[in-house]
């Protein structure tokens, strides 16, 4: 396979994802317009226009990378983004004259005004000279013009009863990008990409409503350099950590994308994936509903009424396509979104087939101290120092844990007196305190079944007699 056929495959598997992460949350379940979760949208990568970017909204993101370039002579960027196209339904009178109505029924379907989602794509292509050529400007703006477009809404027997306007406002923006050369051992350049919205809105026009459409939304880079290798942002070389750890990203993530041996093309995505990310091979098709699980959203989609069905089929295409997968979907198909099972091992293998750690240590992955390194690790650690006092299994300390910890509860634990029941160590070799509540009538039931409580060393201060317990 040449290098160019290959990145175009490449680039092929990075946009399907790429599609699952445009629309994700385009139409949820059950589908319709009318329903309250789909009356507010647009969640994910979305950048305003600089008059309408309320607090905590954006008008730009940043993406940054490093790439070997070895035989790659250019970047190809691809911006991809959803541009509203805001749709109304208009019945045509005997008269001929056309009066906006909430909805329009037809036999197969009910028609109603709805944002629909028109897909963009800028492509820019990036030479990869460094420095670039004095005076040379490498900024790309686009314009997206207003448009408005208006389609005939024929009844059973062909004649025409209505039609569909469709408005979509003008948006205008920017790809600014940067290539910089870092020091190192290997030829490692730095690829910054800032895409940033410049749509200047007429002053009368205010709201959410109108700054959703002028904005991009859910905004992403696919960036390819044949022949050339980008570094992985979650796991790069040794030698090239400070430099990943340098790089700035705001409001995206970039990933390896492709097969796992791929590493020519990058997805630069507003919600964070894994290096490599693919589409579950047992999922029938785009559900758009990303949180729900894709059996029960099937289940659920089949029993919706028929009027129901009706009035989805007509809010969006997007939204037919999933009525008409779902009541077309066969029962071995359904039976396969059913325990679906990533990865088969062999069942004959001893000992306790398929619950071992990694790498064949053998012992169950839920007791990680029945491992002979991890015991004697556990072992070794019989106390630990905390404020100039060895704390170790039956002293007795103050709980203080401090605002980093996750779990809510914690915050009525603060000052509590306890007894440590163990010092351990986790398989990423972090300390921690086993305890019990001095005053947990439970505690004999506790202790006999190893439910303890677990705090940080600096999260605990040794108990010197004179605290009183609030």
């Amino acid at each position: 396979m040449t290098g160019g056929r290959h990145t175009e495959d490449t680039l092929a598997h990075a946009r399907a994802v790429a599609d699952a992460v445009l629309y994700e949350g385009y139409v949820l379940y059950p589908y319709r317009a009318s329903a309250a979760k789909n009356r507010l949208r647009w969640q994910f990568g979305v950048l305003y226009p600089p008059a309408l970017t309320a607090p905590g909204e954006t008008r730009e993101l940043r993406t940054e990378c490093l790439l070997e370039p070895r035989g790659a002579p250019k970047v190809d960027v691809e911006l991809r983004f959803l541009r509203i196209r805001r749709r109304t339904v208009e019945r045509l009178a005997a008269d001929g004259t056309a009066v906006e109505v909430s909805e329009l029924e037809l036999p197969d379907r009910v028609l109603v005004p709805w944002d629909e989602g028109e897909e963009e794509r800028i492509r820019i292509h990036l030479p990869v000279r460094v420095p670039p050529p004095d005076g040379e400007d490498l900024d790309v703006a686009f314009d997206l013009p207003a448009a408005t477009s208006r389609e005939p809404v024929p009844d059973a027997a062909g004649r025409t009863v209505g039609r569909l306007v469709r408005r979509t406002a003008r948006v205008t923006g920017i790809i600014a990008p940067a290539l910089e050369e870092l020091p190192g051992p290997y030829r490692v350049l730095r690829l910054t990409l800032t895409v940033r919205n410049t749509t200047a809105v007429p002053p009368t026009e205010t709201g959410r409503s109108a700054a959703l459409a002028h904005a991009m939304i859910g905004t992403h880079l696919l960036l390819s350099a044949p022949g050339g290798h980008f570094l992985s942002m979650t796991d790069p070389p040794e030698w090239a950590r400070a430099d990943v750890a340098a790089c700035h990203n705001d409001h995206t993530w970039p990933v390896l994308a492709g097969a796992d041996d791929t590493d020519d093309v990058v997805l630069s995505a507003p919600i964070i994936l894994a290096d490599h990310p693919a589409l579950a091979e047992e999922s029938p098709g785009p559900l758009y509903d990303g949180t729900e699980i894709d059996e029960i959203l099937s289940l659920r989609t089949a029993a919706l009424t028929d009027r129901e069905k009706r009035e989805a089929r007509g809010t969006d295409p997007r939204a037919a396509e999933v009525i008409d997968l779902v009541e077309s979907m066969p029962p071995a198909v359904r039976d396969r979104l059913h325990g679906a099972i990533r990865e088969l091992r062999d069942g004959t293998a001893p000992p306790t087939p398929g619950l071992e750690l990694p790498g064949g240590t053998g012992h169950p992955w839920w007791d990680p101290q029945a491992d002979p390194e991890a015991a004697e690790a556990a072992e070794a650690v019989a106390a630990v120092v905390v404020d100039g006092v060895l704390v170790g299994a039956g002293s007795a300390v103050v709980l203080a844990p401090g605002a980093r910890r996750t779990d809510a509860q914690d915050a009525f634990l603060r000052g509590r007196h306890a007894t440590v029941e163990a010092v351990v160590t986790d398989l990423d070799g972090e300390t921690h305190l086993a305890v019990v509540l001095a005053d947990d009538p439970g505690t004999d039931l506790r202790r006999a079944q190893g439910r303890f409580l677990y705090f940080r060393p600096d999260e605990v201060r040794p108990l010197t007699g004179t605290e009183e317990e609030p």
